[in-house]
């Protein structure tokens, strides 16, 4: 069975997404099969490997709200090893249709369960909130990793997130666990200095030695529709996302 990881802050700007994709990337770079869910009706993981939104049939909303079967929604993208079930912005209805459904906590981790079986990792991407979309990520998966941006207000908001994924694991998925708090965006700032500093203080181990820096390949790659490992491979970001990947699969 897949570990499942959901990347997740209910504040945005922190490079959630941009985590999910490289991450899921230097994964499927390691020879694994990795499964990237864009649970964002924003769409953006689906545009950062390459897939046109626009263009699409079907998505997740397919699967969660008509009951489409997840294998008719797969898509293989130009990278070995990585695959993509996409969004699209009537996702945000979802949240909408589901909300008399019983069960509806459930729906994501129904969906992928005929397929967890054929990834190594399945890496979901949720939405910058604390909605019915992340509760179902929180639900289906076996791990959560928390990007947070060093910046003066970096702790705001995690508590919240964390008793979030307490109530989760105690109430409706007991596999549930913290797989690691990602500092992004790290510059050679005394304030980032500072941030990371507080930080690891506050939470010890739970935060992974992997930093991800500031970088400008980092922003350029999704407008070529690329993860950062294959848009400039060599750049500090990318080196970055590779370390994790290296700690993701140690912490297992």
């Amino acid at each position: 069975m897949a570990h499942v990881i959901a990347v997740t802050n209910q504040k945005g700007g922190v490079g959630k997404t941009t985590t999910a994709v490289n991450l899921a990337a230097s994964l499927a770079e390691t020879g694994l099969r990795v499964l990237l869910v864009d649970l964002d009706p924003q769409g953006n993981a689906s545009q950062g490997v390459g897939i046109d939104k626009n263009a699409i049939e079907k998505t997740l909303y397919n699967a969660l709200v008509e009951g489409t079967s997840v294998l008719d929604m797969i898509m293989p993208t130009e990278y070995e090893g990585l695959f993509l079930v996409p969004s699209h912005r009537d996702l945000v209805g979802a949240e909408i249709e589901l909300v008399g459904e019983q069960g509806r906590e459930f729906r994501l981790r129904e969906v992928l369960a005929p397929v967890r079986d054929r990834y190594g990792f399945v890496i979901l991407d949720c939405p910058p909130a604390l909605g019915l979309l992340t509760l179902n990520g929180l639900v289906a998966c076996t791990g959560v990793i928390i990007p947070l941006q060093c910046e003066y207000y970096a702790l705001e908001g995690l508590s919240e997130l964390l008793n979030t994924v307490i109530l989760v694991r105690d109430n409706m998925n007991a596999d549930l666990a913290v797989k690691g708090v990602l500092l992004t965006m790290y510059q050679h700032t005394n304030l980032s200095r500072q941030v990371m500093e507080d930080v690891r203080n506050h939470l010890g181990s739970k935060v992974f030695d992997t930093c991800i820096p500031r970088n400008v390949s980092l922003s350029e790659a999704p407008s070529y529709g690329m993860p950062v490992i294959h848009y400039d491979k060599r750049c500090a970001g990318a080196q970055a996302y590779r370390q994790l990947a290296q700690e993701v699969l140690l912490r297992g």
